[in-house]
């Protein structure tokens, strides 16, 4: 069995793979992921661990059991994919993954990921399998909070469905103009790579993605958990 760790900007996800099928799932933070990883072990016969990070998190300070061969994905890994992103060596190890599992899930496809978490990002990989590049943008909590720290009256919020597009009070007004943003961006974002391209697959992952994937008009796969599954297909690609 394989345990698959993603270590995030605000969160630690942690699952258990048989082959490519997710056994348990666990959402923890950087103080207690040595306890779950300890649960893990307890329960399952556990033979790899692969795990990435875009956090400073120190993962080497996670203890595993010594037999346990641990891969770290970094730039020097073998992906699936050719990277013809401008500065390689820059592009975020989770936007990697991600496109690693757009390209080993979707075959023969044009890609677009769609990563809505702390930031929103998107990662377009042709039907080549050539990893063009994509847009980096603000996700819903760092649109709320910078709204309240670079104002001097306006209240941090937290994410919320607007009533209406018209907002009549300071409240309302900030979540129409965040979530409908957000939305609007992302679709807008779709409709232009739509027009130029045929044969589209789009992947909504994140913390976030749950709540967009109702909201959104383009035919969209959904799901939270899509790097975890990345991770779990890039070690058996890589294996």
């Amino acid at each position: 069995m394989l345990l698959v760790i993603d270590i995030g900007n605000t969160r630690i996800k942690a699952a258990v793979f048989e082959q490519y099928t997710m056994l348990n799932f666990v959402v923890s933070d950087k103080i207690t992921i040595q306890k779950v990883v300890a649960i893990f072990f307890k329960k399952f016969k556990i033979d790899n661990v692969i795990l990435s990070s875009v956090s400073d998190f120190d993962y080497k300070s996670l203890v595993f059991p010594e037999s346990i061969h641990v891969t770290s994905v970094d730039n020097s890994m073998k992906f699936p994919f050719v990277n013809c992103y401008q500065t390689p060596k820059t592009l975020g190890i989770d936007r990697m993954v991600l496109a690693a599992g757009a390209v080993l899930q979707f075959p023969n496809k044009n890609r677009l990921v769609i990563d809505a978490g702390t930031c929103i990002t998107y990662d377009y990989i042709d039907d080549k399998n050539n990893y063009l590049g994509g847009a980096i943008s603000p996700g819903f909590k760092l649109r709320y909070e910078s709204l309240h720290n670079y104002t001097a009256k306006l209240p941090l919020l937290q994410l919320e469905l607007p009533e209406k597009i018209i907002g009549n009070s300071t409240n309302s007004a900030i979540h129409s103009g965040v979530v409908n943003g957000v939305v609007n961006e992302i679709d807008g974002y779709i409709n232009d790579l739509i027009n130029q391209n045929e044969n589209f697959t789009i992947i909504l992952t994140g913390g976030d993605s749950d709540f967009l994937a109702k909201r959104l008009k383009s035919t969209i796969f959904a799901n939270s958990n899509f790097l975890l599954e990345s991770l779990a297909y890039l070690y058996q690609y890589t294996k």
